[in-house]
């Protein structure tokens, strides 16, 4: 009976800790690793998205075929993390910041993309959004230029990685996401009324509140929730532990 029980909370736990998008061609597989880090599986593509925390948080992941990289800081590129990964099958994309900090020699080759640009990967386009803080200034933690956002065109769904952000105009102009996944932490990024005004403004069809641990502790999402159920319900807003 025991071994029972404990059973049926690990297939919980396992359960609420990973999502599925239906997509073209089948679902979209996401797994929320750690604040802004997660994987993000569509067929045979696996997508590491700013590997941080230690190797081990990726046990039981499967290899990656690609690597996303939105910005220098430690919790974006994280080098340790990155050197105790089997990267051999892995597409490194990264800003030119990112690129300039990388080891050489690391994964299967580094593409470097900044903000405007697209290309095509593994049969995927891979759109480099701006990311910074505002008002923008030179000694901001994140510079206009610097990091890039992504949009990933994933099984026929778009899906938008906010990186460090604030409440810039070019995420509020976005259209037609089908998935976005959106920071909120205060002094780094931008706080829970700020991010909840722009998701009502792009109407992302699902949204995750993610990258939300900052110098006071982790930000009211559920006030999130809330404020954009408010503003915008036909947005689904997905709550997720980022922090176990």
């Amino acid at each position: 009976m025991k071994y029972f029980t404990l059973l049926i909370l690990f297939i919980s736990f396992s359960a609420f800790s990973q999502d599925k998008i239906p997509a073209k061609n089948g679902d979209i597989t996401i797994n929320p690793i750690t604040h802004g880090t997660l994987v993000l599986e569509h067929n045979d593509q696996v997508i590491y998205v700013d590997p941080y925390g230690g190797a081990d948080s990726f046990k039981g992941q499967k290899k990656p075929t690609m690597i996303l990289i939105t910005d220098i800081h430690g919790d974006h590129h994280n080098q340790e993390t990155l050197d105790g990964l089997d990267l051999s099958a892995a597409i490194i994309i990264v800003p030119q910041a990112v690129a300039d900090k990388l080891t050489a020699g690391i994964g299967k080759a580094v593409e470097i993309i900044g903000n405007g640009e697209s290309k095509t990967f593994n049969g995927m386009k891979i759109e480099a959004i701006p990311m910074y803080n505002l008002p923008e200034s030179a000694d901001s933690p994140h510079t206009k230029g610097r990091g890039n956002g992504y949009i990933i065109s994933l099984g026929g769904k778009q899906v938008y990685i906010s990186g460090d952000t604030e409440d810039i105009p070019e995420m509020r102009s976005l259209k037609k996401i089908d998935v976005a996944f959106v920071c909120m932490n205060l002094p780094y990024t931008m706080e829970v009324d700020q991010a909840a005004s722009a998701v009502a403004e792009f109407k992302p069809a699902i949204v995750y509140p993610y990258h939300y641990r900052g110098t006071n502790g982790l930000s009211d999402v559920e006030k999130f929730k809330t404020l954009v159920n408010e503003a915008a319900p036909k947005v689904e807003v997905r709550l997720r532990n980022w922090y176990q």
